[in-house]
Order: C-alpha cells, then structure tokens, then sequence
C-alpha cells in the first residue's frame, strides 16, 4: 500500500480507513490474513493509532475480527453476503430508481443520458472495463437524485462492498451488453418520470445481475 500524508489527524483517519477496507475489498489482504498494526503502520507511512482505529471501525462494519492473541483478522466479503446484498439492493435501489424519477433535475438526466450512452459506445467497441467503470457512474447518479441521503448512503456502500463482484459479473460473455440495455430502459422511464415502470424495471435489473454473477462464482 502506498504512504498516507495528511495534516488533519480525521483525515488522516478517514484515509487509512478507506486504504485498508479497499485492500480487503479488492483481496489484496485475503480472508484469513491477520493484520498486523506495527506492518500497516510501517506500509502506510502513520503512527499506530489511526491503524488501529481503522481496524476497529473495520470489525463493525464486519470485515475484520478480533481474535484473542491474534489481533484482527480479515473476514472479508462472503458469496453468502454477496447474495444478501443483492437481494437487499433489488428492494432499495428500486425506490430509489422510484425517488429519482419523482426528483431528477434536467442537468442530472442529461448526464445520465450522457453514461448510457458512452457506455453503448463502449459495448460496441468490446471494451467491458469501461463499461463496468460507468456503471458505477449511472447508480451514482441514480443514488444522489433520490434526494435521500440514508438511501444514498447505504447503496454506496453496498456498491463499494461488491466491486470486485461485480467486475466479475460484467466479464461474463454478454451480460455487459444486457446490462446497457437494461440501463437504457431504466433512463427512459426516469426521463418520463413514469415512478412505477423506473421502479420495476431496477428490479428486474438487480435481479438479473445476481443470477448472473452467481453462475460465475459457483462455476470458478
């Protein structure tokens, strides 16, 4: 991991925080390795405290344990927990798929006419990063024009904690290009503030990026 600098000791925190939850995220650190203060601490250039602090904050958020002699443990991102965040997200990104067809500003529909767009661009070109890449974008925007900041904040989250998940989804043979066409559909029925048809059809798109995903982790 790279060195952190900062000034302000909370943001100094905040940052050695999101360094080592990516680590794990990403599986730089893997389920089962013990995370060792005095090694972070060494590898990101702090003192021991903000690491310290960071793993605590990471055992609530249940991605780390503590284990009596060991110290903090990773735990990370379970297929098990994989499935409960899709199911939890097909509820909640539906209302608020809902919510940002009732509150989206024209700015902020143009801009999402502008991602799905680039994103057809790039289904043709064949090139599933950069598709993937703005489907992070398209929810971000989708999740910030609900105009609920519990609602925003929950489904970033969950969107943080799948990432490397959903990577793996969208270099399943053809579900990138299903993907845009169901992000297509969704952006229309936002754009014509139809709530219900918005609401639904994030439904269906949740829920076929599950089925999806979950064929690919039972046949690796």
């Amino acid at each position: 991991m790279e060195k952190i600098y900062a000034k302000e000791n909370n943001s100094l925190r905040a940052r050695v925080f999101a360094q080592i939850k990516q680590a794990i995220l990403e599986e730089t650190f893997l389920p089962g390795d013990s995370l060792i203060e005095q090694k972070l601490s060494n590898s990101l250039g702090v003192s021991r405290t903000p690491v310290r602090e960071a793993l605590r904050q990471l055992e609530l958020e249940g991605l780390v344990k503590t284990i009596p002699n060991k110290g903090a443990v990773v735990i990370g991102v379970s297929k098990k927990d994989i499935e409960d965040i899709y199911s939890i997200r097909m509820q909640i990104e539906a209302l608020a798929a809902r919510w940002s067809a009732e509150n989206i500003t024209d700015e902020e529909l143009e801009e999402l006419k502008d991602v799905v767009e680039l994103q057809e661009f790039y289904v043709w070109k064949g090139d599933t990063v950069q598709v993937w890449q703005l489907d992070t974008k398209f929810h971000e925007i989708i999740y910030e024009s609900c105009r609920s900041r519990p609602l925003r904040s929950t489904l970033t989250n969950f969107h943080n904690h799948i990432m490397k998940a959903r990577a793996l989804s969208f270099k399943t043979t053809g579900r990138a290009k299903l993907a845009v066409q169901e992000h297509r559909a969704i952006f229309e029925a936002i754009s014509a503030r139809d709530l219900e048809l918005a609401e639904k059809l994030t439904k269906e798109h949740i829920l076929n990026a599950k089925k999806n995903l979950l064929t690919g982790l039972d046949s690796e």
